[in-house]
């Protein structure tokens, strides 16, 4: 089956060229384009979900032999989670070449994180299912990079350690108030505010809820550390 340009260029900045071209066109293809006869990415992404899976659990335990599970899980949460599937997605261009719905592409659907990081879950089981495990893991490892290396520091959870904070000195939990959204529908920012118990408090904006209450625990963590 021929590929179409975009889908060709896509190839070349994947670093991976398929054997079978069905595999990149089905990863590619958004269910607002599904038909009877064209099917999309949803299997794939079922199936990419779990070799990321195995390949980062792997890379993790020879990253840091002597860490226990306690440790491995936050790191292979920070490494699997949809937010950082979309951010190795934009680094190599995949929204340009998703195939999608007029009404679907009109919204920005190319820009979407939820889109696009089942989108590249979907193109690890392409590259799986066209040339193997070894050929998976390679690509994950390759794209994945310095991250697996940073894990530790990335899988420190602020709300987490806000709230160890404030039970260490007899405080309720912190609590989170969504101050606003502003934005396109496509790519929203929400402003969140974290509050202590003693009316101490730190905003952040984000463009997913999860996130501004992350960096808005961060802040306000930082803040205390400089009393």
């Amino acid at each position: 089956m021929k590929l179409a340009a975009e889908l060709k260029d896509f190839s070349t900045r994947l670093g991976y060229e398929f054997k079978s071209s069905e595999y990149l066109i089905r990863a590619m293809t958004h269910s607002s384009l599904s038909t009877p006869a064209r099917e999309d990415n949803q299997r794939l992404e079922f199936l990419g979900d779990r070799v990321l899976g195995l390949v980062i659990s792997e890379a993790l335990l020879d990253h840091d032999p002597n860490a226990p599970e306690g440790l491995l899980a936050p790191r292979f949460n920070a490494l699997v989670r949809k937010e950082t599937c979309a951010e190795v997605a934009q680094q190599i261009d995949l929204g340009l070449a998703l195939k999608m719905g007029r009404s679907e592409m009109i919204s920005g659907g190319r820009r979407k994180q939820a889109i696009l990081g089942d989108a590249m879950e979907a193109v690890i089981a392409a590259v799986y299912r066209d040339g193997g495990f070894d050929a998976a893991r390679d690509l994950i490892l390759r794209l994945w990079g310095d991250r697996i290396q940073n894990a530790e520091a990335d899988a420190r959870d602020a709300k987490t350690t806000l709230q160890e904070w404030a039970q260490a000195r007899k405080m309720p939990p912190p609590s989170y108030k969504d101050v606003g959204r502003t934005g396109p529908d496509h790519a929203p920012v929400f402003q969140v505010t974290a509050i202590l118990a003693d009316g101490r408090s730190a905003s952040a904006k984000a463009n997913s809820k999860r996130q501004a209450q992350q960096d808005a625990a961060k802040k306000l963590l930082s803040e205390l550390d400089d009393d």
